[in-house]
């Protein structure tokens, strides 16, 4: 990545922000605060739920807390956990995918508690395999776990079934926020984009955060970035990937019933992920067979005002070509947007992502959680590699025990795979480009 990864001032209008929220512009105060005890970066749905954690704890009474957010408010697994069991073996696979299955249950919880508009459905996820190949490496795998402890889709070699969530996340990130502003030593700043941090604290400990709205002092600072993280710590350039990707809201005049979340998975790399809508559309996201090649189109590339152009019409027809019963749906593509299906909440699934039109891809594939190495009283939460929906809002509760309590991470329930750490930092491991020099292999055969 040749420059530093800012998001551009203005992005692409996805699906799930069709129309405007109250808090998208949103400014507590008409100044930027000049100091603060806890300051998050980044307003999506790891933001949100660190303004909600933080605050619901007892130690934040007296702590002021800022959220800065560079553009509007939220703008910005059968094959991942098979793999993570033969890398790291089953107990550190079985960790993620009971936290996993506890998130989900904890994001039921809250949006059931508190009545959250947000069209919470809990259903089940059919991951389809097309690829004879891949559905050996993902049967190895499975029973990897097991030995431990009518897909309805043209040519499929096999199907697993798992438990999934799906919502609308604008709405979910802005009931955060609006309950968030309920408190008042809680300082919400959109349209704040932060341009540097200090590259080590001040005397009397505290950040120096420069925005272009002035300078905000941090006793701690939480950064949510994700994609955008190496743009303002330099330490994390191929670390943390900006990943940009396409999706699609398919329509259809009379639609047959498609109950489930659906991933079609043509190889290890090339896979389509559908989430079906009450109305009877579907989020429909992929296309990794039209762009991946071309590195250009998504390897650091946070340009999110425009769409892949070579992957753009990959979603039209798509029904018809892939599901029996739909033939003669008159199925079509009636929105295509830069960005990842962002509502799932699927334990064990490989795509889930809220309101990111940019991922953030962790080189090692691993969210990265915890103490941000060698900067006291930096944290941070970031690089879920598009599958942060499953795991950001129990990694909030985690992270905000550190924070106000001084907890270690091994004290946090965290699974430990996920912990930030200097020799994780150091490594060279990129899967990405591993990814790459696969598939130009293939290209070259």
């Amino acid at each position: 990545m040749a420059s530093k990864p800012f998001p551009p001032p203005n992005g692409m209008a996805s699906f799930w922000r069709s129309s405007p929220g109250s808090l998208d512009t949103y400014r507590s105060t008409r100044l930027l605060p000049s100091q603060c005890d806890i300051l998050i970066i980044g307003a999506g749905f790891s933001g949100g739920s660190l303004a909600t954690h933080i605050l619901s704890h007892p130690e934040s009474k007296n702590k002021s807390v800022v959220v800065l957010e560079a553009r509007q408010l939220c703008s910005g697994a059968t094959g991942r956990n098979g793999s993570v069991a033969v890398t790291h073996g089953v107990d550190a696979a079985t960790e993620i995918a009971e936290f996993e299955l506890a998130n989900l249950e904890a994001v039921k919880n809250y949006v059931q508690e508190n009545n959250v508009d947000c069209d919470l459905f809990l259903t089940q996820a059919v991951d389809v395999q097309l690829s004879k190949e891949h559905d050996i490496t993902l049967k190895a795998g499975y029973d990897n776990l097991v030995n431990a402890g009518i897909s309805g889709v043209k040519g499929a070699k096999s199907a697993y079934k798992y438990t999934t969530g799906h919502l609308w996340p604008h709405k979910l990130v802005h009931h955060l926020f609006s309950k968030a502003l309920e408190h008042g030593n809680f300082n919400l700043q959109t349209n704040t984009p932060v341009k540097e941090i200090s590259t080590s604290p001040s005397a009397d400990g505290s950040w120096k955060v420069t925005t272009d709205r002035g300078i905000i002092n941090a006793q701690k600072v939480i950064m949510a970035t994700n994609a955008y993280t190496a743009a303002l710590l330099p330490e994390y350039n191929e670390k943390i990937i900006p990943y940009r990707a396409i999706c699609s809201h398919i329509v259809a005049p009379n639609p047959p019933v498609f109950a489930d979340s659906y991933v079609i998975r043509f190889s290890d790399t090339d896979f389509d992920y559908l989430i079906p809508r009450p109305d009877g559309s579907i989020i429909l996201g992929g296309a990794r067979s039209d762009y991946f090649r071309y590195t250009e189109d998504w390897y650091g590339n946070v340009d999110d005002t425009k769409l892949i152009e070579r992957a753009k019409d990959y979603f039209e027809g798509y029904m018809q070509r892939h599901f029996r019963g739909w033939e003669n749906s008159g199925a079509h593509t009636d929105k295509v947007w830069t960005g990842s299906k962002s509502s799932c909440l699927g334990f064990i699934a490989i795509f889930t992502n809220h309101e990111f039109k940019v991922m953030g891809y962790s080189s090692d594939s691993l969210p990265r959680l915890g103490c941000v190495p060698d900067k006291d009283n930096m944290f941070i939460m970031a690089g879920f590699t598009g599958h942060g929906m499953p795991q950001i809002f129990l990694a909030a509760q985690g992270i905000s025990r550190m924070v106000l309590e001084g907890t270690k991470y091994s004290e946090t329930k965290l699974p430990k795979l996920f912990e930030e750490t200097k020799a994780r930092l150091g490594s060279d491991k990129n899967f990405l480009k591993d990814m790459i020099d696969r598939e130009s292999s293939v290209v070259k055969i």
